[in-house]
């Protein structure tokens, strides 16, 4: 039997976790999930990717404007190759214009609260929200036997926690973006134990190899106006 698939993915989370400072920014998230399931199960269908993130924000990015030019080129590329298997959806972001006042980092000196620096603070707002929603609705609405998060982020566990309560029939899976261990190095961000101990597998990293084979091509043919890979990704 065919397992009708929807995958939930947390932008900011697999970006950070995963993806920034690679070069696997062009990545077809449709693709690699068609690939990635098959390979967890072969009676898996993946149905629908969801995907939730906010605009970037040029005054705070790398490449300033360029970086928000080239998410929106990136999302239209998708959405143009999959028009009926992807949604996106927009969440924002908030920070304190003035700035924030927190206490200051001096290696080799212990906390000092009356230390204090005035630091941006940049939050992504909604997309926790959006996504555990999303996947509870889908959830209620029987349309799908799996239901896939790609995210590390433990305020996702409730959302879980409550599917496997109120929809035991559906199979959940958690694929953690980030990569695989290299010997000698810092392991980064271990997988959250909080997000495997809901879900039914955990697939607890992300290959190169796996994220090289699902690159979009550097143009997208649209019958109009080409799609062009941004030029500093």
């Amino acid at each position: 039997m065919r397992l009708a698939t929807a995958v939930y993915i947390d932008g900011y989370n697999f970006y950070y976790g995963r993806i920034r400072g690679s070069a696997h920014k062009w990545l077809d998230i449709v693709g690699l999930f068609d690939y990635l399931l098959n390979d967890q199960d072969p009676d898996s269908d993946l149905q629908h990717v969801h995907y939730f993130s906010a605009p970037a924000l040029g005054r705070f990015a790398t490449h300033g404007e360029p970086s928000v030019i080239a998410q929106q080129t990136y999302l239209r590329a998708l959405q143009f190759l999959h028009p009926t298997r992807l949604a996106v959806t927009m969440g924002k972001h908030s920070h304190d214009k003035h700035g924030t006042l927190l206490p200051e980092y001096v290696e080799g000196h212990p906390y000092d609260r009356n230390r204090r620096v005035r630091v941006w603070k940049l939050e992504e707002k909604q997309t926790d929200v959006n996504l555990a929603l999303s996947m509870y609705r889908d959830a209620a609405s029987g349309e799908y036997q799996q239901q896939v998060v790609v995210s590390n982020d433990s305020d996702v566990e409730p959302v879980l926690k409550s599917i496997r309560a109120d929809f035991p029939g559906i199979r959940l899976g958690v694929v953690t973006p980030r990569p695989p261990p290299t010997p000698g190095q810092p392991t980064g961000r271990a997988v959250s134990s909080s997000l495997s101990a809901q879900a039914d597998w955990t697939r607890a990293y992300l290959l190169d190899a796996d994220l090289e084979r699902a690159h979009l091509p550097p143009r997208v043919h649209t019958g109009k106006k080409p799609i062009n890979k941004p030029p500093h990704w």
